[in-house]
């Protein structure tokens, strides 16, 4: 007969309180440990895991501030090269006609010291953009501003986020720290082909460059300013060197990287080592280890377009999992003590091969000096190649 009850009761009608608690018990300590879990548990299944919706107002502007930078970086000049095209073929024809002509004129503007404005370069957007990672720039040493210098940027990054916010702006102090010298950030010529985009650019302090027998003449120019006070600043790894940047990467493309020890030698440029801690943490990249066929597809695209594809992810606009911002890590770049040049106007190559192994050491005291300062380890070292 005991089969035809319900369970939970007896034939005494009363219900057994233990059945009942026990479910209500279980159930009430998953609640809790969802709760105690926090929102990323709530989205590990999807492998997403989403912003909150009560974040302050100012990390908010900082993410906006960041995104156009990206934007600006990835996507700007294309879209600046489209409106062009569409402002030729619309009623508006003739202002495209005078912009080009425009082009030509000043065709040598981006070699030849660009058109750097303060009042861009002081943007409260760049302040916003500065405390999203935050970026943080260090000084050493006093720069005579008698002086023209070479600041050699390591390492490159994906999209040298330390070089922009530190050289492009003044939102980390560059004109405060160092008084009386004008930085300006070195950009592969391609860029200053766009209409409309190589306007822009300049108005942050980025010159065209390239160091190849055909195009040294913007780092010349601001190498041999008289007076001094310029600061070329070169991400010395280069293209290349982004396809290697990935979190914990301390690999730099530089035993082969001599043309700007040869025109600091000719002009009397003193070189300066700049180490951005920080600047390898910003993105995750898809494996491309050399000899792969990734690897392959990215160097035969940049030997023909002469920029690096590299495939780079991180987090997104309003989630964390994946796209094209970069992460919240710090970065640190530290401004060294410069290396002495003597200027010499025709160096041999002993001469040049004398200071670029100055250099390397030079860069690597700065480097082992500060590294425990920003969260590296005692065993962690520069590796050249």
């Amino acid at each position: 007969m005991s089969s035809y009850w319900p369970r939970g009761f007896h034939p005494g009608g009363r219900i057994r309180k233990t059945e009942i608690e026990a479910p209500t018990s279980r159930r009430r300590h998953r609640e809790v440990a969802a709760l105690q879990a926090g929102p990323r548990s709530a989205t590990a299944g999807m492998k997403v895991q989403f912003a909150p919706l009560n974040i302050p107002l100012r990390r908010r502007l900082q993410t906006a501030a960041t995104l156009q930078w990206v934007f600006s970086f990835l996507a700007l000049a294309q879209c600046c090269l489209a409106a062009f095209v569409l402002l030729a073929l619309s009623d508006w024809w003739m202002a495209a006609v005078l912009y080009a002509g425009w082009l030509w004129l000043d065709g040598d503007t981006p070699s030849s010291g660009g058109r750097r404005s303060h009042w861009v370069r002081s943007w409260n957007i760049w302040k916003h953009y500065r405390d999203y990672f935050p970026i943080t720039l260090v000084k050493t040493v006093d720069l005579d501003p008698t002086k023209n210098y070479i600041f050699g940027f390591h390492p490159h990054g994906v999209l040298v986020a330390g070089a922009f916010g530190n050289f492009c702006t003044e939102a980390t102090g560059f004109s405060r720290l160092f008084p009386g010298l004008r930085s300006h950030l070195l950009m592969l010529p391609f860029w200053f082909r766009v209409p409309l985009f190589r306007d822009y650019i300049m108005l942050g302090g980025l010159v065209s460059s390239c160091l190849v027998s055909s195009c040294k003449s913007s780092l010349s120019h601001l190498c041999s300013r008289p007076g001094g006070g310029n600061v070329a600043v070169l991400a010395v790894g280069g293209a290349p060197e982004a396809l290697d940047a990935r979190p914990g990467a301390l690999t730099l493309q530089i035993k082969n990287r001599k043309g700007f020890i040869k025109l600091a030698l000719k002009h009397g440029a003193q070189l300066v080592p700049v180490f951005s801690f920080g600047e390898n943490e910003l993105f995750d990249q898809m494996e491309n280890p050399s000899g792969s066929s990734l690897r392959k597809l990215q160097n035969r695209l940049q030997s023909i377009m002469g920029v690096a594809m590299p495939l780079f992810h991180a987090r997104g606009v309003f989630q964390y999992s994946f796209g094209l911002m970069p992460y919240r890590k710090p970065i640190h770049t530290v401004v060294g003590s410069p290396v002495l040049v003597v200027q010499t106007p025709s160096p041999s190559n002993e001469d040049i091969e004398s200071l670029h192994k100055v250099y390397l050491q030079s860069l690597t005291e700065l480097f082992e000096t500060h590294k425990h300062h920003y969260g590296l380890e005692e065993h962690q070292h520069l590796t050249f190649t």
